[in-house]
């Protein structure tokens, strides 16, 4: 059981926050490299936080690579896992409404 919910298909719905030190050394380099994977896997709702639908093996690997591009004596990642997309409940109010990530994107 543990290992199919490892590598199980379902996806969750993980929010993804960032603040990255861009006054030290490769600050402002790590800060777009950390921005850059999140655009990757999911939304930006706001300047550093990001609207990820994963399934906990493509959340695991993200992670990983995430915390390799921090400083983590400076930087910081911050995750929250929302559970199932299909049944995360997600509220706006106020201006830049934000695209629906379980519905096909139209350009």
């Amino acid at each position: 059981m543990l290992i199919r919910h490892l590598c199980g298909s379902e996806k969750m719905l993980v929010l993804i926050t960032y603040d990255v030190n861009t006054e030290g050394n490769n600050g402002k380099k790590r800060l777009r490299r950390v921005a850059k994977l999140c655009v990757d896997h999911g939304i930006r709702v706001q300047n550093s936080v990001f609207e990820c639908e994963l399934t906990s093996a493509q959340c695991l690997l993200l992670k990983q690579k995430l915390m390799k591009e921090i400083d983590d004596k400076t930087d910081s990642l911050r995750f929250y896992y929302l559970g199932d997309a299909k049944k995360a409940k997600v509220e706006h109010i106020g201006a830049k409404q934000t695209v629906k990530i379980d519905q096909p994107l139209i350009f």
